[in-house]
């Protein structure tokens, strides 16, 4: 599904960064995983701050896309073609790890959660944005799968040995491309690695 989405010229979720990770990217520092990186906006945008940027995404014509625009931005960025319901990040070898609209089910989102957590250097930052169940219905962005969305209470358990910076649920409007666009009830989370 993926790799077909990605199969058009246009960069279906824009070229522009997410808002929330705009906002946030001062907490950050190097290296960077970034999950479900698809088509290359948000890890570019790191890179651009000068941060070094591991881009995983299950999808390898989102992935070439990514470096392209990397390219084109005069920026390097490093991908990896992953299948999440088995991928492994290394421990203790990232200062943060970015999730923004990482969508998938439930159990694999638990476990890719707890690897993610062990990815992290002491100190180092999670930071996700995604959909939550209110957005079921809404149809501008996430998936139609109820088990895909997240919750706060969700993440909260997802990182526990992480200290909770913000966790929150809320509505704002979406504007990253064609199939992310208009209002949209969110949660957002970062935490610090204890």
């Amino acid at each position: 599904m993926w790799d077909e989405r990605y199969a058009v010229d246009e960069y279906v979720y824009g070229t522009e960064p997410n808002a929330f990770l705009a906002e946030n990217a001062g907490l950050l520092s190097g290296p960077v995983l970034s999950l479900a990186e698809g088509e290359g906006r948000n890890a570019v945008f790191l890179a651009s701050l000068g941060l070094d940027v591991l881009g995983v995404d299950g999808s390898a014509v989102g992935l070439a896309k990514a470096r392209r625009l990397a390219g084109a931005k005069g920026v390097s960025i490093r991908t990896e073609t992953a299948d999440f319901a088995g991928y492994e990040p290394p421990p203790a070898s990232f200062g943060a790890v970015v999730s923004i609209f990482a969508h998938m089910p439930s159990h694999v989102r638990r476990r890719l959660h707890r690897l993610a957590e062990r990815s992290l250097r002491p100190g180092g930052i999670i930071l996700l944005e995604a959909y939550r169940k209110a957005q079921l219905g809404r149809g501008t962005g996430g998936p139609p799968d109820a088990d895909m969305l997240m919750a706060r209470e969700d993440l909260e358990q997802d990182f526990p040995n992480c200290q909770v910076l913000l966790s929150q649920e809320i509505e704002r409007d979406v504007v990253e491309g064609i199939f992310h666009t208009g209002p949209a009830c969110v949660v957002q989370f970062i935490a610090r690695k204890t």
